[in-house]
């Protein structure tokens, strides 16, 4: 087994610290100086309903643009560029509320694709291959827990998951090349990353129908969204670029060593 160098021990290191984070809700309760986790949790009904509806509606937008741009090269926006116009979008939600939620938040989620592409770019990931486009939209998956940390193994366990549902897309998307065609493949990988999108996104709602939270407020709300996504992504394709330099093995058994510290 190879043991990484030390500059990859530090991306490691760094990447774990990314992944081993606070989870959404925390992050704004401490912004915005309210429990959002207990008032997601008591949204009714007919929210809940909503953020389902709008989660899937999002994650199938976002795998649309990243199947149809794969190869192509994305813009050379800066990670701030995208805060500004995800902050924007957020704006308009705070302004509005709920009933913006089912346009909004497919505009947000394209918008954070395109920074996690540029992420996974940089990362060494080829995009014209559908497996890496898939990982792309596997990050909105991966950020979906919401408590104040991580479970233990919840980054490898959630993308164990999430597999055999990515495997069979891919395989279908490349020997097919059409979303259309692949879609009863695509259906159960679209319901695993809506479902646990879903539960960051009720934090998010829960903070932008805070009473006279606004525009601004819901800026706030949507910048951290964003750069949540980032963060993951950055980890994420951390992970993914050093797998493919050491092996999947060797790579989880110094991330479990490292993560270690971050569980106490």
């Amino acid at each position: 087994m190879t043991s990484l160098t030390p500059q990859d021990l530090v991306a490691l290191e760094r990447a774990v610290q990314l992944l081993e984070h606070p989870g959404l809700g925390e992050l704004i309760s401490r912004v915005l100086g309210h429990p959002i986790q207990l008032i997601g949790r008591a949204l009714p009904p007919a929210v809940f309903r909503t953020i389902r509806a709008a989660s899937v509606k999002s994650i199938e937008a976002a795998l649309r643009v990243a199947l149809r741009t794969m190869g192509r090269k994305p813009s050379a926006r800066p990670r701030l560029l995208h805060n500004a116009l995800a902050s924007a979008s957020g704006a308009a939600g705070g302004a509005f509320g709920l009933a913006t939620l089912p346009i909004e938040l497919p505009v947000s989620t394209i918008i954070m694709l395109r920074a996690i592409a540029e992420i996974a770019r940089r990362e060494g990931e080829d995009l014209s291959d559908p497996e890496a486009a898939l990982a792309c939209v596997e990050v909105f998956a991966l950020g979906g827990h919401a408590g104040a940390v991580v479970p233990p193994e919840g980054y490898f366990a959630i993308r164990s998951v999430l597999t055999k549902s990515m495997t069979d897309a891919t395989r279908y998307i490349a020997a097919r090349g059409l979303i259309e065609g692949g879609r009863p493949l695509l259906v159960r990988f679209i319901t695993q990353v809506a479902a646990r999108f879903g539960t960051i996104v009720t934090m998010k709602v829960a903070a932008q129908t805070l009473p006279a939270i606004g525009a601004l407020g819901g800026a706030t709300v949507n910048y951290l969204f964003i750069n949540y996504f980032q963060n993951v992504a950055q980890g994420h394709f951390t992970i993914r670029r050093l797998e493919r330099a050491y092996g999947a093995d060797a790579v989880r058994s110094e991330y479990e060593r490292i993560a270690k510290k971050y569980r106490l």
